[in-house]
């Protein structure tokens, strides 16, 4: 399991090599850290899908947000 954890660090750590240089170079400051804030995202998401954690489906939240509001409409209209 640490092997592939390992692998999926490993494969950011050569991203940012990749990316960074010409971001620095440019001086782009906030696209950098934007670079890092969803570089770091992804992996840990992808280390937690590893991992076979349950990771929470965006979709849920928006049908828990409407669905009362789609109960009064339906109770309305009957």
């Amino acid at each position: 399991m640490w092997g592939i954890v390992l692998v999926i660090v490993l494969i950011a750590v050569v991203k940012a090599l990749i990316e960074v240089p010409a971001l620095v170079r440019k001086k782009q400051k906030k696209e950098l850290w934007v670079f890092f804030l969803f570089l770091i995202l992804g992996t840990g998401l992808s280390i937690a899908q590893f991992s076979h954690m349950r990771i929470p489906n965006p979709l849920d939240l928006l049908t828990s947000m409407y669905k009362p509001l789609s109960n009064v409409i339906r109770n309305v209209l009957k």
